[in-house]
């Protein structure tokens, strides 16, 4: 049997609804829901569980949302007395894969990551930043054509290397209606802009990555149980000094997503079980590898499988 890794998803995931049945079910996890309500300035569980999807999808709703639901299912494993080999996370994910390594306590994750949403929310005004999904190209063409529009004076990069023919890029509104065109006369087969409130993983947050720094200083990381595979270089670490700067370098670096897939998979891990809410991760991992598992664990009935199935893989 190979090795398994808990992932977690990251901003686009969120639902209406989203942990109802496991704060419903589970007595531990609605005592984990509430300590969250406890340090946010905001009621996450009515937020969660009621909406409205509006209100849930503002970036420091949805950040400490899905690291909640995320934690909520990785602690119903670990209590099922499962273990993962590796843990890593897309994006906002990754504080979530900390979390469940054992670097980072659930409370002060859960306030870090609503911090971490007001500074990506305040960096660059409303209307300046964008970001689009790129289909049907490749990393050196958009690397390419990004980098023309950036020396133009119109910052663009790529934000998001999720699988090959998907990559996000993101930076000023102007430099991606530029990059739009451009990538299609470059052969992409459809390039489309995406419905979010900043341009993410680009050097426009580097501002904002300040700011997190000094949240993060304000918490304490400790080394991990497990190696955490990191978006900014797909590399396994413990090492809590590493884990930390990271996260700081995430915040304006590419996730390297399907680098960071294919190295855990070349580390021998043969099952992914997606911790937290949708299947956008499995979606991922089946363009990258379709030899490999991914179970879903969302819900109770889903949860209740994934522990199921692991404990026949052991």
């Amino acid at each position: 049997m190979g090795k398994v890794a808990w992932i977690f998803p990251g901003q686009g995931a969120q639902t209406v609804g989203m942990g109802a049945s496991l704060i419903a079910s589970d007595e531990q996890t609605a005592q984990l829901a509430k300590r969250a309500n406890d340090v946010l300035p905001f009621d996450l569980i009515e937020l969660m569980t009621k909406g409205p999807q509006e209100e849930l999808t503002l970036t420091y709703h949805t950040q400490p949302a899905l690291l909640a639901v995320g934690a909520f299912v990785a602690e119903r494993l670990s209590r099922a007395s499962l273990q993962p080999d590796y843990v890593a996370g897309h994006s906002l994910g990754e504080y979530t894969a900390l979390v469940a390594s054992g670097a980072l306590s659930f409370d002060e994750g859960v306030r870090v990551v609503y911090e971490r949403g007001r500074h990506m929310d305040e960096a660059v005004p409303a209307g300046e930043g964008a970001m689009a999904a790129v289909l049907g190209s490749d990393r050196e063409t958009i690397e390419r054509v990004t980098s023309q529009i950036t020396a133009e004076g119109y910052p663009v990069q790529p934000a998001n290397m999720n699988c090959p023919g998907q990559i996000v890029i993101s930076g000023s509104r102007e430099g991606v209606e530029r990059a739009m065109p451009a990538l299609k006369e470059e052969g992409a087969k459809r390039v489309l802009p995406l419905q979010v409130s900043g341009p993410f993983h680009s050097s426009l947050m580097e501002p904002a990555a300040e700011q997190l720094r000094a949240s993060l200083d304000r918490v304490t990381i400790r080394t991990s149980d497990v190696p955490v595979v990191a978006n900014v270089n797909s590399e396994p670490t413990t090492e809590a000094e590493q884990l930390k700067e990271q996260l700081v370098e995430q915040l304006y670096s590419p996730v390297l997503w399907e680098d960071s897939v294919r190295r855990m998979i070349d580390e021998g891990v043969t099952h992914f079980i997606e911790c937290g809410p949708g299947k956008v991760l499995a979606g991922l991992i089946r363009k990258i590898d379709r030899s490999v598992t991914v179970v879903p664990a969302y819900d109770e009935e889903t949860v209740e499988r994934a522990i199921e199935l692991a404990k026949e893989w052991e």
